[in-house]
């Protein structure tokens, strides 16, 4: 099994700073692309950032600029710094990674739990 564990949600007001963290643990072989979704009250999950095993990175339009993804791959983890927050950016991020196990060579996506951000204006 893999787990997928966030941490550094929280609430902030506009224009502030936050850091999320997602560390994958357990029976892990290999790990591919890292992501960052999040979604908003009635809206659906929308890819955020992405980052390749190489470090390449893709943004959503809305983000650039303001949010920058970064992997360390000897700590199995995922970071999304966060800054010039809006209120726009208020959702339940999740990170996304896809492993490979040593029981199964094929990458399989996995999810973290979701942690909360909210942005007051």
């Amino acid at each position: 099994q893999v787990q997928l564990v966030e941490s550094g949600g929280g609430l902030v007001q506009a224009g502030g700073s936050l850091r999320l963290s997602c560390a994958a643990s357990g029976s892990i072989f290999s790990i591919n692309a890292m992501a960052w979704y999040r979604q908003a009250p009635g809206k659906q999950r929308e890819l955020v950032a992405h980052i390749t095993s190489g470090g390449r990175t893709i943004y959503a339009n809305s983000v650039k600029g303001r949010l920058t993804i970064s992997r360390d791959n000897a700590k199995n983890t995922v970071y999304l710094q966060m800054n010039s927050l809006k209120p726009e950016d208020t959702a339940v991020y999740y990170c996304k990674a896809v492993v490979a196990t040593p029981i199964s060579p094929e990458f399989h996506d996995y999810w973290g739990q979701g942690t909360q951000v909210t942005v007051s204006s």
